[in-house]
């Protein structure tokens, strides 16, 4: 099976701090500059990882302000 593409593992990884609580809905996540250093990937693969990640609701951006922890609905990430 191949790996999984850099920014579904970056997604993952956000996704991961949000269900843990590291994120909690109002914090903004780092800029596209500190995540490419931090995870040594590419600005495309962060904005592939964002983008996923708002597609799904966990994230919302604020045009020229950043991108933040959307508020979750009850029951938490994952959870219908």
């Amino acid at each position: 099976m191949p790996a999984k593409p850099k920014w579904a593992q970056l997604a993952d990884h956000i996704r991961g701090q949000i269900a843990s609580g590291e994120l909690v809905p109002g914090d903004k996540l780092p800029s596209t500059a500190q995540l490419c250093k931090e995870h040594g990937v590419s600005t495309i693969v962060v904005r592939q990882a964002i983008f996923a990640l708002r597609t799904e609701g966990l994230v919302e951006g604020v045009q020229g302000v950043g991108v933040f922890v959307a508020e979750q609905p009850p029951g938490g990430v994952g959870k219908s």
